[in-house]
């Protein structure tokens, strides 16, 4: 039966088609004969318990440069569609707390993909502290004295900003470098939040995997390999990606974290997973999709899709 999709995300304009999951799974919806409505976060309104968002009606189109149309803009009443895809980018602000807020009320008569109230409970480099056993050494701190003895611990450590997202904001902190203090302070002036770090995990040389999973399942992966000379495997930094499979101890972290993804409806989620250690779950806009199929794995847009019409 086609359903009314509504994909609140970033500018569609600005999207690389050849590597974007939103535009993969809208372009999967319309195959299926789903209409599509566009908006963005700014667009939702919430008013005498109505939830609106001044939408256009999107047709799309594999084609660069020439990847969309848009109809007229009207507000719309969100409890009126069938579907609405969460799909903005982090960072996961209070903007993006409030949009969680505003798309409960809602859902699920309306299902909201991810469960929006389990995306807001579920912050990337939180969540993940569920899993302590398969996580590496990990601190979560703005106490300087605690980051400098967990150095001085593992001697070689990751800093990474609390609610950061594409690697901004990543270094490498190895044993006796002098800059320490001044990463701290930086971090101390451009974030209110706690800093996570981490126990630099050398296998990272071999690559970062992205592994997606679908209402808990495996979806497929892809291996992305960093730059020489550079400490993030993140693809738009240059990092290298390549065809993998999952390994037994990959196999077991999806089997250990599927059950809980799915009961928490969080459809659609990205794992990274670098040697034997799990280092985030990302469920508020995971990529990957493309680059998965690129290289021979499953077409995750389609699982995606297909999870979502079982729900309803």
């Amino acid at each position: 039966m086609p359903l009314t999709v509504a994909i609140q995300m970033d500018p569609i304009e600005r999207i690389d088609i050849a590597g974007d999951s939103t535009f993969a799974l809208a372009l999967e919806a319309q195959a299926r004969g789903h209409s599509l409505l566009y908006y963005g976060p700014r667009d939702l309104t919430f008013r005498d318990g109505l939830v609106t968002a001044r939408a256009r009606p999107l047709t799309v189109r594999n084609t660069k440069n020439d990847h969309f149309v848009l109809g007229e803009s009207s507000a719309y009443d969100l409890s009126a569609t069938d579907v609405v895809l969460m799909r903005q980018d982090p960072p996961f602000d209070m903007a993006y707390i409030t949009a969680t807020h505003i798309l409960e009320r809602i859902h699920p008569d309306t299902l909201v993909v991810n469960d929006p109230f389990h995306v807001r409970n579920a912050p990337e480099k939180l969540f993940v502290t569920l899993f302590k056993d398969l996580m590496p050494p990990t601190l979560i701190t703005s106490d300087r004295e605690e980051i400098r003895a967990f150095r001085a611990d593992h001697k070689d450590i990751i800093l990474k900003p609390l609610y950061g997202n594409g690697g901004a904001g990543v270094f490498r902190m190895k044993d006796g470098d002098e800059n320490l203090g001044a990463m701290l302070e930086m971090f101390t002036a451009f974030f209110r939040e706690p800093i996570i770090v981490q126990r630099y995990v050398p296998e990272v040389r071999k690559g970062d995997k992205r592994i997606l999973l679908v209402d808990g399942e495996f979806a497929g992966a892809i291996n992305r390999v960093p730059a020489e000379g550079e400490a993030r495997s993140n693809m738009h930094v240059g990092g290298r990606p390549e065809a993998t499979t999952l390994t037994a101890r990959e196999e077991f972290i999806c089997g250990s974290i599927g059950p809980e993804l799915k009961a928490r409806g969080l459809i659609f989620a990205g794992i990274d997973v670098i040697g034997d250690y799990l280092t985030e779950i990302n469920v508020t806009s995971p990529t990957g999709i493309q680059e998965v199929k690129r290289f021979g794995g499953p077409d995750a847009a389609a699982l995606v899709w297909d999870a979502i019409e079982r729900r309803l």
